[in-house]
């Protein structure tokens, strides 16, 4: 019974130690932060001062009004720009979110069909499948096929290959019909993505 607390105390420090080290190297170290002396210092304009003490450099930036932030801390020595550092955290959000909302997530639709659909349904499926198409994303299309229509599977492809000849327009053929079990499916993607 000890020894088990015992591991799972291991485990829990070491877990600890794994979120610290990881968000270590994800932070960026601003004025004080900065322990290591001397740096190379760059202006803000991106003027190359050269290597000077870390007590010179926060003077410096104290002149200009800035924020000392390290660039490269691998380097040796490291490399410190001076910059206003709320601006910058600000404008780094800014880009991100830009970014975020200019992705479009492609998803995978799927339509499912029967070997023996009648022509009104066909058309209020494919309707379907056309405007996941014309949204961007993927199409799964799915024959389903009960009891005795399995015995049977060139049925359910002639319907899947005709669904991809209607949908020809607007999505190129990605995967061709393949039987998994009870299920033939085919995926459809889009010509051209936003």
């Amino acid at each position: 019974m000890v020894a088990a607390r015992d591991l799972s105390r291991a485990f829990f420090i070491q877990r600890i130690y794994w979120r610290s080290t990881e968000i270590s190297k994800e932070r960026i170290r601003v004025n004080e932060q900065i322990r290591i002396s001397p740096v190379r210092l760059i202006q803000d304009d991106g003027e190359q001062i050269g290597i000077v003490s870390m007590d010179e450099a926060r003077e410096r930036a104290a002149e200009r009004k800035m924020d000392l932030v390290e660039v490269a801390p691998e380097a040796r020595p490291p490399v410190v720009k001076m910059m206003d550092y709320g601006k910058y955290k600000y404008e780094a959000a800014r880009a991100a979110r830009e970014s975020r909302k200019k992705q479009h997530v492609i998803q995978v639709k799927e339509v499912k069909f029967r070997p023996g659909i009648e022509d009104h349904d066909y058309k209020f499926k494919l309707r379907h499948a056309r405007r996941f198409l014309e949204e961007g994303n993927k199409v799964k299309l799915t024959m389903m096929f009960r009891g005795r229509q399995v015995t049977h599977p060139e049925i359910g492809r002639e319907v899947l290959i005709r669904v991809a000849g209607d949908l020809e327009d607007l999505g190129t053929l990605e995967t061709s019909p393949s039987m998994e079990g009870r299920l033939m499916s085919m995926i459809v993607a889009p010509l051209n993505t936003k």
